[in-house]
């Protein structure tokens, strides 16, 4: 493939609604997106039974294979696999062994069984970090296997926040198929967007409190990218500082909203496992308006321009966009955007009382970023001092009483 020979702008015609397998498909974030536009989920995969709890509540009768590994073979008719695989061994976060590690490895089963029953469209969903760690290892080793299989890719970093979410939410998405252009899916749509600048006193501002002494996740008028929490399975949900100086976690229901989801879409997962393990499962998921964008372009595609494409490196990290297939690879110069919608504010997004940060929660970060060597906005750290104060007295208050 050479970008001289690309149709500039020149669109594929729209297709009909495909029919979809989801594997390692969580709470079916990938999957809500594409029925939204029309397309329809035939099989799901997941080995959480909190998650599966989730799938059969809210996609009632389509079934739930339990473990990638023991499916033999995808259904017949299925024209579009989706899988959002492991990222514990590829975040900077996680353990970073790539694709040699049991979770991210399971990557290779999707490969398994597209060998068995070539589908024409695959998706696939990670964090952006694969594409750095080991100088793009993973990366290069996945879109090895998919050139090997006779597909053309497109991949790109979108970020949840230019969706209409007040989430700042960097993933990589990859999009390759057999029998259309992916790049008239993932690279067509480019609206860059300004992020706001830190306003204490006028914007609500996302951290995680967690953190303090390497960094801190901080996010304007929104909150830094929901995680999954700790290994050991404790929620680890970002605090939010809101205009008037109060600083919360938010609600597990507007947690849920920052993803797309309907509000309490996660419940059906408290009946077979703690509560808590419902952050886990909205921190792993895909935001439903970015799947609900890509089962968009599915249906009607929109022409690629050529002179976006770079020189794709044979060595070290990889870019944020590119496309190829087994006779060349191209970096594509375009933002994280494809839409650059706005959401609300913040703190007019919130529509549940969110919990106050604790005394022992806030104790511990404010002496934490007072000892560290990193920069806060001018007044954050006075904000944190002032919070502190006032659940101080309010639970001196509550004891005398």
């Amino acid at each position: 493939m050479r970008p001289g020979k690309i149709s500039q702008w020149q669109a594929s015609f729209d297709r009909m609604p495909m029919r979809v397998a989801g594997l390692f498909a969580g709470i079916g974030g990938l999957e809500l997106g594409l029925h939204d536009s029309g397309h329809s989920t035939e099989l799901f995969c997941e080995i959480k039974t909190e998650a599966a709890a989730v799938l059969g509540a809210r996609f009632g009768g389509v079934p739930v294979a339990p473990d990638i590994t023991k499916l033999k073979a995808l259904p017949a008719g299925i024209e579009i696999v989706t899988a959002g695989f492991p990222c514990q061994d590829l975040s900077q976060a996680g353990r970073t062994s790539g694709l040699d590690g049991e979770n991210s490895g399971l990557v290779y089963e999707v490969v398994r069984l597209l060998k068995r029953r070539r589908v024409p469209w695959l998706v696939l969903e990670n964090v952006p970090f694969m594409l750095q760690l080991n100088g793009g290892y993973a990366m290069r080793e996945i879109l090895q296997m998919i050139e090997d299989l006779g597909y053309r890719w497109a991949y790109r970093v979108v970020d949840s926040f230019s969706f209409g979410l007040p989430q700042r939410r960097e993933r990589v998405f990859l999009v390759a198929t057999n029998e259309g252009l992916p790049e008239e899916i993932l690279l067509a749509d480019d609206a860059p967007m300004r992020r706001p600048e830190t306003d204490l006193g006028r914007l609500a501002h996302g951290f995680y409190w967690t953190e303090g002494t390497s960094g801190l996740g901080w996010a304007v008028d929104a909150v830094p990218t929901l995680k999954n929490g700790s290994t050991i399975g404790i929620p680890s949900p970002p605090a939010i500082l809101l205009p008037n100086g109060q600083i919360v976690k938010p609600d597990i229901r507007d947690a849920e909203r920052m993803q797309g989801f309907d509000a309490d879409w996660t419940l059906p997962a408290a009946g077979v496992a703690r509560s808590s393990s419902r952050w886990s499962l909205v921190g792993s998921a895909v935001s439903v308006p970015v799947s609900r964008w890509l089962g968009q372009r599915l249906v009607s595609p929109r022409g690629f321009d050529v002179a976006r494409c770079r020189d794709f490196p044979s060595v070290g990290k990889l870019p944020r966009a590119a496309l190829g297939d087994s006779s060349g690879r191209y970096a594509v110069d375009i933002s994280t955007d494809p839409l650059g919608v706005r959401s609300e504010h913040l703190a007019t997004f919130l529509r549940f009382p969110g919990e106050p940060l604790s005394v022992r929660a806030t104790e511990g970060f404010y002496g934490r970023a007072s000892r560290a060597n990193l920069r806060f906005a001018e007044g954050f750290l006075d904000a944190v001092s002032c919070h502190l104060r006032a659940v101080t007295g309010r639970q001196s208050t509550l004891q005398l009483a």
